[in-house]
């Protein structure tokens, strides 16, 4: 019964803050609603209902205790108050990354098999506007592997990376970088080349020695701790908390990053729909706008 683990989990809880269940207590029942949506040791925060929920079982299992406990108390309503306002705030926009700042996280970077894949997601994900998604389901020329939502074809003038939208295919032209550092398209061949990968997945774990790459796909959310982890180590935003330097990046931030380094606004966007095949620009006209470079790369 749901009330019964209810009751289990508040009694754990005040086990753990060496505090007594018995009897009611509005305020240890609002800090231990404060708890519950404050989501600790990365935990998945409860939601507003849910919380709220949980009181409903407190009060049962008091009730049948022959205890009271007050749900409308001033304690218990203003936590509920506050819990209800916070969750109806919109998410913190994530912080837009430059790209001095994504040289200086490929820089934090090993030179071993992950340093490499890691690095061509970085700064691929970066100069094509990419969300996490669209970087893991990427596969090499043509996207048939399962979990695939496109496909990447290198040229000598950059990548054309081509995805499987709601709307149909849309197509994105990565020119090359400045200089090798900072190119994505050779950051790209380079991963390819050592990873050994000819076709299917792009992106794939590594082996547990780091010695070879595998055939499973990425997990997009491996893009977000990278991105996190390497902003950290690169110092980004360095007088800021870790925690609220923590919750600053996400797998946006290379997109929004690329929008802002270029100027674009809501008439632009780095994908643009495919073309028909009578209207597709030759392969050789190609690249001719370099967004990479415009973009700092």
């Amino acid at each position: 019964m749901a009330y019964g683990r209810d009751w289990a989990h508040f009694t754990r809880w005040c086990r753990l803050k060496g505090v007594d269940p018995l009897p009611p207590s509005a305020e240890l029942i609002a800090l231990y609603l404060s708890d519950l949506a404050a989501a600790p040791d990365g935990a998945r925060a409860l939601s507003a209902a849910t919380i709220d929920r949980r009181l409903s079982g407190l009060v049962w299992n008091y009730t049948q205790r022959g205890l009271f406990l007050d749900r409308k108390s001033r304690e218990i309503i203003a936590v509920l108050t506050e819990i209800r306002q916070r969750q109806a705030r919109p998410p913190a926009r994530k912080e837009a990354i430059r790209a001095d700042e994504i040289l200086a996280m490929t820089a934090t970077l090993p030179h071993d098999l992950r340093g490499l894949r890691d690095r061509a997601i970085l700064l691929l994900g970066y100069a094509g506007g990419l969300r996490r998604s669209e970087i893991v389901g990427l596969d090499l020329r043509s996207g048939d592997a399962p979990g695939s939502g496109g496909h990447v074809e290198i040229f000598q003038g950059g990548a054309l990376v081509t995805l499987n939208g709601r709307t149909g295919r849309h197509e994105i032209e990565v020119g090359r970088g400045s200089t090798k550092r900072s190119c994505p398209v050779h950051a790209l061949e380079q991963w390819l080349d050592f990873a050994r990968i000819e076709s299917g997945p792009v992106f794939t774990r590594v082996s547990r020695d780091g010695k070879r790459a595998l055939d499973t796909r990425l997990n997009d959310r491996h893009i977000a701790r990278l991105i996190k982890r390497t902003a950290l180590d690169a110092g980004l935003r360095a007088e800021l908390p870790e925690k609220d330097r923590l919750a600053l990046f996400s797998g946006h931030s290379l997109r929004a990053g690329l929008i802002n380094s270029i100027g674009l606004d809501g008439r632009h966007d780095p994908k643009s729909p495919e073309p028909s095949t009578a209207d597709a620009p030759p392969r050789r006209e190609r690249f001719r706008m370099n967004l990479t470079r415009a973009a700092g790369l």
